[in-house]
């Protein structure tokens, strides 16, 4: 099986959210990825299926903090199974959603809010997933998972 002709496999989303409280009771202030996303770029930082590090899927295009949480775009590889198979879940709005893997370099605790909020973290992979850690961290648009119309 190979890709459909025209499809890049191209996606974006946001991948977090920033001071929203997670399923796991963490909040990710503004501008705690920029440190990381300054030392690592997007091609620092891994794709992965389910955070499976034996399933890269693709690699990120653009990844950027705005005003509402880190912003990414990617392109999946269509020349392989598991990029072929994530791309067919988003098409068919069975897949969208993006959790990140990071390691904690700054934090403190909220017990207003019952939350660990990271003020500084080191990102490694951010992942396509059935259930994210954060419900509102999606896939927004499938920019090329269709075929291209042609002119």
């Amino acid at each position: 099986m190979t890709a459909r002709p025209g499809m890049t496999g191209e996606f974006s989303g946001y991948a977090s959210l920033f001071n929203v409280r997670d399923e796991g009771g963490d909040i990710i202030a503004p501008g705690a990825f920029a440190a990381s996303l300054s030392r690592r770029g997007p091609r620092g930082v891994r794709m992965l299926w389910q955070h499976d590090a034996a399933r890269p899927i693709g690699r990120w295009l653009e990844l950027r903090e705005d005003a509402r949480g880190l912003f990414v775009r990617g392109r999946l590889t269509l020349d392989t199974h598991a990029g072929r198979e994530a791309a067919a879940l988003l098409r068919a709005g069975a897949l969208d959603g993006l959790s990140i893997g990071f390691r904690t370099l700054r934090a403190a605790r909220d017990r207003a809010r019952k939350a660990r909020v990271v003020r500084r973290l080191d990102l490694w992979e951010i992942s396509l997933v059935t259930f994210p850690m954060l419900p509102g961290a999606r896939v927004h648009a499938l920019t090329h998972l269709s075929p291209r119309r042609r002119e």
